[in-house]
């Protein structure tokens, strides 16, 4: 199969790839297939919408931030990052990680329930 990307142009990939979030994502629920793409040199994940390939949400392992983050089981939590031109302003959302078990090709995002976790947490400091 083969998608065109707004970030990384036309990628070609294996329908066995593609990871199922039945709920979708908090804004998109109506979006459910993704694909999670890592290119060599990239700071960040793309999580890919194959169904409306414009669409794209920047991730990071949350657990690079923090190793004491709440766990899911089988599942490896990202936070979707918010972009900026100014590194100083990049953010992630600690607060609705995004869940991905790479075995299953599932995945699902989950509100923390916590005041620990802020919805923009700056990714870099000065």
């Amino acid at each position: 199969m083969k998608i065109k990307t707004y970030h990384l142009g036309e990628i070609e990939f294996d329908e066995e790839l593609i990871i199922n979030f039945n709920s979708g994502i908090i804004g998109f629920e109506q979006l459910k297939k993704y694909l999670l793409i890592k290119v060599d040199d990239d700071f960040f994940y793309w999580l890919n919408s194959v169904e409306k390939p414009e669409i794209a949400f920047p991730l990071i392992g949350i657990r690079i931030i923090d190793d004491t983050y709440p766990e899911e089981k089988s599942h490896e939590a990202f936070g979707i990052v918010s972009l900026n031109s100014d590194v100083l302003k990049i953010t992630v959302n600690l607060k609705a990680p995004v869940y991905i078990n790479q075995d299953t090709k599932t995945g699902y995002q989950k509100i923390l329930d916590t005041d620990k976790y802020p919805v923009y947490y700056n990714l870099f400091k000065e």
